[in-house]
């Protein structure tokens, strides 16, 4: 093994690194260290695909109204493990919601649409969200995040009664 180096004058180990009991100050023209310019929201993670997903939702619509069903088995890839994923939701007294695919984008919309039935009950102006309010919203919803690139990985079925 061949030494490449000043034998009785050897380069310390770390060139250009802290004398001891000092800090390291960084090149200020070098763009790969130092801080960046980026801020947390740049690094906002979106989900690739979806981790604990469900089956689909069936609805019937018949002369007198509607009815949805939904089983409550969640899928942790192929394995079949949480049996308590409830995935139809009594909107008002109008309108049921059935959702098929990743769960916790479920849960997210759950949580935004039972804000926005407090905001109108908090307003008192005796108007009820209908069904196809519901959709329409639920659609702009769905392209909004669709055009962040940051899609919500489920169906939905918007269901009830137009009155």
């Amino acid at each position: 093994m061949a030494f490449a180096g000043n034998f009785m004058n050897p380069a310390p180990l770390w060139h250009n690194g802290p004398s001891p009991g000092a800090f390291y100050s960084f090149p200020a023209n070098t763009t790969s260290m130092g801080p960046s310019k980026e801020t947390v929201a740049d690094f906002k993670a979106h989900s690739a695909t979806p981790i604990t997903t469900t089956t689909t939702v069936i609805g019937l619509k018949f002369d007198k109204g509607c009815v949805i069903a939904a089983d409550t088995l969640g899928s942790y890839g192929s394995l079949a493990r949480f049996r308590d994923c409830p995935r139809v939701l009594k909107v008002n007294d109008l309108i049921l919601l059935g959702s098929g695919g990743d769960y916790a984008d479920y849960q997210y919309l759950k949580d935004i649409i039972e804000q926005k039935i407090i905001d109108e009950q908090c307003i008192g102006d005796g108007l009820n969200l209908k069904p196809k309010s519901l959709h329409c919203w639920l659609t702009r919803v769905l392209y909004n995040k669709r055009s962040k690139m940051d899609p919500l990985w489920s169906n939905y079925i918007v269901a009830g009664i137009q009155v």
